[in-house]
């Protein structure tokens, strides 16, 4: 009798499994259904933590366009190799000699890649290490420099963009180029004064000022609340291209721009400030790359006036997934990518160097990478792919394994609450059980993070392309979709 009973409640339960099981198959295939998604590819995992088994999948080995979701690939290797309390160095250094507050020689500003250097997001100590630098000096005696002001960039190449951008993001706010030394989130706010309907708006400066950029505008004003602007513009190149529209009859309008050469425009930036400061520099400022290219690079002996650190990793990455920080996550693979050893002869970039390392590092820890395939650390090439089972076994790892396990999950922000995914799942039952890195670019839209279900937690990527449906329409199916299958 008792084994009886036992056996009933055993097909109970199995049956009541198969029976919510069938229906959340049944909300996949619903979604697929939708007129939107012909032609669309969608991948799916949900993977118990405690386990590491998939609760829910759904072509997890199809390559799929992650957009930002890659972020998660960049900021969880930075986080493990590095450690959550690692901080970069930027170093103040000069060669020559000081002498009665005259310095015979150059000052160079020693980069190490750091991406924070100045950061909005560290507001509102943004300009703290300029003072710091300026103190420094004066603490030397330093009155004069007979030399320039040169920056060092050297630890990265030359490439600040990926060569696998599209030409409509180069030049944007959104797409500066990592390269190693940056400051001011390597951006520049342009304003405008706009008239009539149909005119074209009024340049009236940058800030900071970037005048040496010679803006070619072709913009129009129109009856409208926001704009549809674009600055396009290749790294390095001192032209800008102004496409798109502005709102009509504005006293004051501002859009936001990429600065094309982060290292000599600092170098550009002390210079003016140290005259401002009464302290005269002779020569012109310059920066490694053109000192390489004209000839007249050295490698003299330097001493170092002063080093300052950005804040700790940890920091970092919590503000490049919370608000998908484009510059921090190419800075960081490019910064793991130091650790990669080229093979003779081989010829590879900062970025090739930093998608090497990664694969071979979670290689090593015994992840599949087949499916990882990576232009750069932000996401924001199209050509980027990656498998759903790839990220889940990833999350499983950077939960079970890492040393620097918490300090990666507080980097996701909470769905219905904050960052990028501040109106996912709001009013939902998920909201405050979620914890999530949203990615989007035209014909893509993905989710990747963890999910909280009672005593349960989970690992979840999902990951949709080529949808043709707009991406807020994208955005709620999947809303919807997460809900029904862990309410």
């Amino acid at each position: 009798m008792i084994q009886n009973k036992i056996l009933s409640f055993c097909f109970l339960i199995f049956f009541q499994w198969m029976f919510l099981n069938a229906q959340n198959l049944t909300s996949i295939e619903q979604l697929l259904q939708s007129s939107y998604m012909r032609g669309a590819s969608f991948s799916l995992i949900i993977k118990d933590l405690q386990t590491g088994e998939n609760v829910y999948a759904y072509d997890i080995d199809r390559q799929l366009s992650p957009a930002s979701v890659l972020k998660i690939v960049a900021t969880s290797t930075a986080l493990d190799i590095l450690g959550e309390d690692y901080r970069f160095p930027t170093s103040l250094q000069y060669d020559g000699s000081i002498k009665d507050g005259i310095l015979d020689g150059n000052l160079y500003i020693k980069g190490s890649g750091d991406p924070s250097l100045g950061s909005s997001h560290f507001a509102p100590n943004e300009k703290l290490f300029l003072n710091n630098w300026i103190t420094a000096l004066q603490k030397k005696g330093i009155t004069q420099i007979n030399g320039s002001i040169i920056s060092d960039e050297s630890i990265f190449d030359t490439e600040g963009a990926s060569v696998k951008w599209l030409r409509e993001d180069m030049g944007n706010y959104y797409a500066p180029g990592c390269y190693g030394l940056s400051v001011f989130d390597n951006l520049y706010k342009l304003s405008f004064r706009t008239g009539a309907v149909g005119t074209s708006p009024t340049i009236l400066g940058t800030f900071p000022d970037v005048s040496f950029i010679q803006f070619k505008n072709y913009l129009k004003t129109v009856l409208a609340t926001s704009d549809s602007a674009y600055i396009i513009g290749a790294p390095l190149e001192s032209v800008r291209y102004l496409y798109g529209t502005l709102p009509a009859n504005r006293e004051q309008y501002v859009i936001k721009g990429d600065i094309p050469d982060p290292a000599l425009f600092l170098a550009q930036y002390l210079t003016s400030q140290l005259q401002k400061k009464g302290i005269q520099v002779k020569g012109l400022p310059s920066c490694y790359r053109l000192e390489m290219e004209h000839n007249r690079w050295t490698n003299r002996e330097r001493q170092t006036i002063i080093t300052t650190y950005s804040p700790p990793l940890r920091e970092i990455v919590r503000i490049c997934n919370h608000v998908s920080h484009n510059l921090y996550a190419d800075a960081l693979l490019k910064t793991v990518g130091l650790r990669y050893k080229p093979n003779k002869n081989e010829v590879i970039s900062s970025f090739g160097r930093g998608i090497a390392f990664i694969k071979s590092y979670w290689k090593e820890k015994g992840l599949d990478v087949f499916s990882l395939k990576m232009n750069d650390g932000s996401g924001l090439a199209p050509t980027n792919k990656i498998s759903a089972a790839f990220m889940g076994d990833l999350l499983v790892y950077m939960a079970n394994q890492s040393k620097a396990s918490d300090a990666f999950i507080s980097s996701l922000p909470e769905a219905g609450v904050e960052g990028s995914v501040r109106t996912f799942l709001k009013e939902t039952p998920l909201q405050g059980r979620a914890f999530l890195k949203s990615g989007g670019i035209t014909g893509v839209r993905c989710y990747a993070g963890y999910i909280r279900k009672e005593q349960k937690n989970y690992a979840v990527a999902v990951l949709s392309n080529n949808y043709s449906c707009s991406m807020r329409q994208m955005t709620k199916d999947l809303e919807k979709l997460l809900v029904q299958l862990l309410q």
